[in-house]
């Protein structure tokens, strides 16, 4: 199967954010990425629930918000509201992260968990069955255009196996360095989606980029 491209907001042109969720809508993008910070728990600020509200409002495509956020159990709602289709939380982030996950679900939302680079997968063997997607951080978050970390192939491997022994249908979404060159290696590893920001947003045709990223 074709892997899911979800081109990151986060280096789009803000002076022109209109025009380019509308070419996110005419290209085969599946979904558009969402990197929420909050300078406390990575050390950048990027945007938030209004910015949301307006992506939603043009959007064609599901909105997959990550939150790179302290204490995000006490935004759920709010980015419910604001549009999103799928919220995902940070491990390292959250004291109680079966209920915030449940929380998640409870507002019609598809419920994510995010490793840090350091974090191992094998702190989700007892939460795997419950959510719909890992997202595997492939650099250091709170910035982008960042060089893939080549260890976490190794961790993408690990997680699938797990996700296939325990049964769970979660899919595995990896951040950070994504490109033409490595995705092949990253899909094969067992993601299912990726996320693409300098690669798609720098290129000279974001839409051609967008395929290239597809059928690599």
């Amino acid at each position: 199967m074709k892997p899911i491209i979800a081109p990151s907001l986060l280096s789009a042109d803000f002076n022109n954010l209109g025009a380019e969720i509308r070419m996110l809508n005419n290209s085969g993008a599946d979904w558009i990425h969402l990197d929420v910070m909050d300078g406390v728990f990575v050390p950048n600020i990027s945007f938030g629930i209004p910015v949301i509200k307006s992506v939603r409002a043009i959007s064609e495509k599901p909105l997959d918000t990550h939150l790179m956020i302290v204490q995000p159990e006490r935004y759920i709602r709010a980015f419910k509201e604001a549009g999103s289709d799928m919220l995902t939380v940070h491990w390292e982030a959250c004291t109680h992260l079966h209920r915030t996950v449940a929380q998640i679900r409870e507002e019609d939302m598809l419920a994510g968990v995010a490793l840090n680079p350091h974090t191992p997968v094998s702190g989700l063997e007892d939460i795997i069955q419950d959510v719909d997607l890992v997202l595997i951080m492939s650099v250091n978050p709170g910035f982008g255009g960042q060089k893939f970390i080549e260890r976490s192939l190794r961790k993408i491997s690990q997680l699938r196996e797990m996700i296939e022994r325990s049964g769970s249908n979660a899919l595995i979404e990896v951040d950070g360095g994504v490109n033409t060159e490595n995705i092949a290696e990253i899909v094969k590893a067992g993601a299912d989606a990726v996320v693409a920001g300098n690669a798609v947003f720098k290129s000279q045709d974001p839409p051609a980029t967008i395929e290239l990223l597809k059928n690599s």
